[in-house]
């Protein structure tokens, strides 16, 4: 199912949902670096959640700055996306790979979605433009590597 993350009427929300999502990209990375098996795709898995946590940093930051208070956490699509992760840990690595690669699908598509948003302020189109570059690096691994 396609997000709508991205598509908000106003910034507070824009940005609320946005950190929420990288919330649970977060929880799904941390799930499947615990399940892989090849060494070479843990350190690789473990580079893209570092760039998440990034993405946090970066939107915390332009949160407070106009007066939101930044999620903390996922919400309740982390139980989808850590759960795909579980499934197909049960196929092996190249399978949850494929099933990491469906959550980035959603992300670039946020990320995407909020550069095209009347909503997004010269000030948040940075932080938004290195999140889509980094979320489409991700999803090009992870489409070669499985």
């Amino acid at each position: 199912m396609p997000t709508t993350v991205g598509t908000e009427n106003n910034v507070e929300d824009l940005v609320r949902n946005l950190l929420t999502l990288e919330h649970d990209a977060i929880a799904a990375y941390q799930s499947a670096v615990e399940r892989l098996d090849k060494p070479e795709f843990r350190q690789q898995m473990e580079s893209f959640l570092a760039e998440h946590e990034a993405h946090v940093a970066d939107l915390d930051r332009f949160a407070s700055s106009i007066g939101v208070t930044p999620p903390q956490e996922g919400d309740m699509k982390q139980w989808l996306t850590t759960g795909k992760v579980a499934l197909a840990d049960l196929a092996g690595d190249e399978s949850l790979l494929k099933a990491m690669k469906t959550n980035e699908d959603d992300t670039v598509m946020a990320y995407d979605q909020a550069l095209e948003n009347a909503q997004a302020s010269a000030e948040l189109r940075p932080i938004l433009e290195k999140g889509l570059s980094d979320e489409r690096r991700h999803r090009a691994w992870m489409e070669t590597a499985s």
